[in-house]
């Protein structure tokens, strides 16, 4: 780690080894920013992103421990002079059924993408250093508009993320702090989704386009800056959150339903 990231402001990204993660990365560190990748397994992946940017670091942790979690934010807040952003991206999105909730594949989304958000916020609210405001982004997805009977517990985890959007807003953030949601459509293929299939069911929206990985990394550069009011979501999907979905776009796509 090279020393003029004491001459940046931080940003750390989890998730960043890969997808829209490593996007945002990519975007923060052509803007000076001085990224932390977070990864769990994709050591590879977040060692190749890291060398590639201007200034940046690797850290290793398994979400699902919440505990970990908050202690990564304690080092991080120890050692880093200017850290001014959280951005939690990295998520679990696992099917299972409205009729049948599969205890497993809830715990999982409840501990990544609800609780170890919750709780870094809160540890970044209490310890990190700043020369101006700190911002928490929590991404979330468009599903809270517009939800489906689809990947169920995936979509109760991310309603639970964003439930504590406006409360750490309101009660754990300092006047000149922001804390927000920001809230993608379908960005990049999922599962087992073919070129094809994946083409249909991004432009199951109100603007018929699809909407890029690099919209959202600009969305996390603008929420950065604090412009928007505390607790706000943002929703950056072309205006899919606008339409009722009776399915995942991915099954819409697939079966031929999209209308």
């Amino acid at each position: 780690m090279s020393e003029l990231h004491h001459h940046r402001p931080a940003v750390l990204i989890t998730g960043a080894a890969r997808r829209i993660g490593a996007e945002i990365a990519r975007h923060f560190g052509a803007a000076g920013w001085h990224v932390v990748v977070h990864f769990h397994r994709s050591t590879a992946a977040a060692d190749a992103l890291a060398a590639a940017l201007p200034s940046a670091e690797t850290v290793q942790c398994d979400l699902s421990d919440s505990e970990a979690a908050t202690r990564l934010i304690g080092d991080l807040a120890g050692r880093l002079p200017d850290w001014r952003v959280l951005i939690n991206s990295a998520s679990v999105f696992r099917p299972d059924d409205v009729r049948a909730l599969d205890p497993s594949t809830w715990s999982d989304a409840m501990a990544i993408n609800a609780l170890a958000p919750a709780r870094m916020a809160q540890a970044f609210l209490s310890q990190a250093q700043a020369a101006e405001g700190r911002r928490v982004i929590q991404i979330t997805d468009q599903k809270l508009a517009n939800p489906n009977p689809d990947f169920f517990s995936y979509t109760m985890s991310k309603h639970a993320a964003a439930a504590t959007v406006p409360m750490l807003a309101m009660g754990a953030a300092r006047a000149e702090d922001r804390v927000y949601a920001l809230a993608p459509g379908a960005i990049l293929p999922s599962h087992d989704q073919s070129e094809a299939e994946t083409d249909l069911s991004h432009r199951l929206n109100l603007l018929r386009r699809k909407t890029g990985a690099d919209e959202i990394a600009q969305a996390c550069l603008w929420l950065a800056r604090g412009w928007l009011a505390n607790g706000e979501t943002l929703y950056v999907d072309s205006g899919q959150h606008l339409l009722s979905q009776p399915r995942d776009v991915i099954y819409l796509a697939r079966e031929g339903t999209a209308g």
